[in-house]
């Protein structure tokens, strides 16, 4: 018996999925709150064409592209997911420039969060962006006169990006598995970020530049896909998925912790809807096994 228990435990890991979603949201809200730095060198968008640089070469060296394996109909899909991620990168560290980050993560998951109401099999679940929605008027408390609107728009844009970036991130997931999808898209993305990129960081580059993009791309994308991997590999989709509305909340604590962003009560209280708002809606949200052969933490980029 004590034996049978051992096993099992050894089955199970060391650390339990939840954890490993959790480290996976921590990394990805971390090198957020560090990319601020990197922004004030290089600009949001140089900032955001280095790291995703640098995160495809370690992709491309940790999974050859599968190029024998796409399909002329695959084309336009993975361009497109490739694009979104570039975009989305770009909006949001743009967005770090005007607003504090836990505010900006909150705005950006509104996208997820309609596209997991819209999904549900409740009508009931649609009052959920709206909820999440009350709580970023919270956030931003429009009442004081400080409302950013540049800042909110660039973190607006993000949120789409994301939306589509799930949509487009599962159709990928039924054509391919794993690090091998992220080998493709993420190149484009960096491409797509370069158009804005290098014009913005021309002039800027040094070895410590590079080497700190170096360290930011293994924060995100890097570890936090290989984390949310692992996790998937031990929990379901909606649970995952519930979970990670946790993400704005650890916007908001890292943001405290690295950026000294200190928010009031009553920001405190739209988080506080947005997580609920997140994990209601993901709790109501599913999608058939049948279409897709593996799950896939893309529902949840970084």
């Amino acid at each position: 018996m004590a034996e049978q228990v051992v096993m099992s435990s050894r089955a199970r890991g060391p650390v339990p999925p939840w954890g490993l979603a959790v480290a996976a949201m921590m990394s990805v809200q971390l090198g957020s709150a560090l990319s601020v730095g990197l922004i004030g060198s290089i600009g949001p968008a140089g900032t955001a064409w280095l790291r995703l640089s640098m995160g495809a070469l370690i992709f491309m060296l940790l999974a050859r592209p599968p190029l024998r394996r796409v399909r002329r109909r695959d084309v336009p899909v993975l361009l497109g997911l490739g694009i979104m991620t570039g975009l989305m990168t770009v909006g949001f560290l743009a967005a770090l420039e005007y607003i504090p980050l836990g505010t900006a993560v909150a705005i950006e998951f509104l996208g997820p969060l309609t596209v997991a109401a819209v999904r549900s099999r409740s009508s009931r679940a649609l009052i959920w962006p709206i909820v999440a929605l009350g709580g970023v008027v919270l956030l931003t408390e429009p009442w004081r006169g400080e409302v950013n609107p540049v800042g909110i728009l660039f973190a607006g844009l993000a949120a789409i990006g994301w939306a589509l970036y799930i949509v487009l991130s599962q159709r990928v997931g039924d054509r391919f598995s794993g690090i091998s999808s992220l080998s493709l898209t993420i190149p484009i993305a960096a491409v797509t970020a370069a158009v804005v990129g290098i014009p913005q960081a021309a002039g800027h580059l040094s070895l410590e530049v590079i080497a700190a993009a170096a360290g930011l791309a293994l924060l995100l994308p890097v570890l936090p896909f290989a984390l949310e991997m692992l996790a998937l590999r031990r929990m379901t989709a909606t649970a995952f998925g519930t979970l990670m509305a946790l993400e704005p909340a650890i916007g908001l604590f890292l943001g405290l912790i690295v950026l000294r962003q200190q928010p009031s009560p009553v920001q405190l209280l739209g988080i506080l809807l947005v997580v609920v708002a997140g994990a209601a809606a993901q709790r109501g949200s599913r999608r058939s096994t049948q279409h897709s052969p593996t799950a896939r933490p893309a529902d949840f980029p970084g």
